[in-house]
């Protein structure tokens, strides 16, 4: 853990300006760090005054790694129905599971989960651990973490996978942290390595490389995957499982939190997920303004607008239509990307689209490297002729 000594530092602002990761601030005269803290040490490298350091975590006893097994899916459910990622990661656990020949289950927490559960074993889910309560219809960090910790210390799943969503970021670190086990989070693959481990990668330092995690020694291995980069499990209606009704202790399902209402917010709406075309603009359409050939394109297609982070910062379009290391995760059949260099952090978003169509006027931009297909030209040229013969032909069709 990252230990700060409050009377050495003099709120210099040294480890603040140099931490990638936005974990460390200064308040009112002191360090402070925060829940995004990787324990990387560049903080306690840059610290003139010795007022930052590292202190390993006493463990416990050590852990009986025999007793583990098994892969367990936490399977989101909001709004009346599956998350999407819940059977993304049904598709990956399936894959781990039969690489160590175990099996796979699926914890559904919620209120009004008829069906529910049948369409996870329809997904590759052997067993399903079913938690039907009033208490749990909207989701709050306690109850949720309670009563998926106290499975997982029954169970002993030696692996325990969740989506990188809002909810599965809130409360799986929860989880992690009172069963002391080690957590990757954002996680864009996964692997067994030939000792059995894990191998969980994800990007890191701004997405500039792509970090394998493993945790050997504690167990279960944690990790949140982002959505929209595994493959879905196939449905198959013929598959048999098990469905086990969990019934929780009334103290588990009590939370400090009440939830009022539930609504879905302005940025839920952008549907930029569920689009199976997708058009995104960059800092080469040089203002909001490029935004509105974007938009054309993408009605004149039935598909969505999407943007670069830096067109974001500019101002020219709102952040829920960011793609990216720190926006959606997008995977459309066709990805068209106007005026974009192509950063790793971009591609972090989009890589896993059937088709890529790149239109820059750079040749050498990065871009081109994952592109299917390449438009080396101005954008403000080409748009235009491609809208109205994309209008034409919609029209002639029609």
């Amino acid at each position: 853990m990252l230990k700060i000594d409050a009377e050495k530092c003099i709120g210099c602002g040294v480890c603040e300006s140099q931490c990638a990761f936005g974990a460390i601030e200064v308040v009112e005269g002191v360090a402070v760090a925060n829940d995004k803290c990787t324990l990387c040490g560049t903080c306690v490298d840059n610290c003139d005054v010795e007022a930052l350091s590292i202190e390993a975590v006493a463990q416990g006893a050590q852990v009986d790694l025999a007793s583990y097994s098994g892969v367990l899916v936490f399977a989101e459910f909001r709004h009346g129905s599956l998350a999407p990622v819940a059977l993304e990661l049904l598709g990956v656990g399936r894959q781990i599971a039969d690489v160590k020949g175990v099996s796979l289950s699926a914890v559904l927490l919620g209120h009004g989960l008829a069906g529910q559960a049948e369409t996870l074993i329809a997904h590759g889910a052997d067993i399903v651990y079913r938690v039907d309560h009033p208490a749990l219809k909207h989701f709050t960090d306690e109850a949720y973490a309670n009563v998926v910790e106290d499975l997982i210390r029954e169970h002993k799943p030696e692996i325990v996978l969740a989506g990188a969503t809002a909810v599965g970021r809130s409360f799986i670190p929860k989880v992690a942290t009172a069963l002391g086990a080690g957590l990757t989070a954002d996680c864009t693959d996964l692997a067994v390595g030939e000792d059995g481990n894990l191998l969980q990668t994800r990007p890191a330092f701004g997405g500039n490389i792509m970090a394998t995690i493993v945790c050997p020694d504690t167990r279960p291995q944690m990790a949140t995957v982002r959505p929209l980069v595994m493959q879905a499990a196939a449905q198959d209606k013929s598959r048999c499982g098990q469905i086990i009704d969990v019934l929780p202790p009334v103290s588990r399902l009590a939370s400090r939190v009440e939830v009022l209402s539930s609504v879905l917010a302005d940025q839920d709406k952008v549907n930029l997920t569920e689009a199976n075309i997708v058009v995104a603009g960059g800092r080469g359409l040089e203002s909001e303004k490029g935004f509105l050939l974007l938009q054309e394109l993408a009605d004149i297609l039935d598909g969505a607008v999407a943007a670069s982070r830096a067109a974001v910062d500019a101002g020219w379009i709102t952040y829920p239509h960011q793609v990216g290391q720190t926006g959606k995760t997008v995977a459309p059949k066709v990805y068209i990307c106007c005026g974009i260099s192509g950063a790793i952090q971009h591609l972090v978003g989009m890589r896993s689209a059937e088709t890529i169509i790149a239109i820059n006027k750079d040749p050498e931009a990065p871009i081109f490297d994952v592109a299917t297909y390449g438009i080396v030209g101005d954008l403000f040229e080409i748009l235009p002729k491609l809208n109205d013969s994309l209008r034409a032909r919609k029209q002639v069709v029609e």
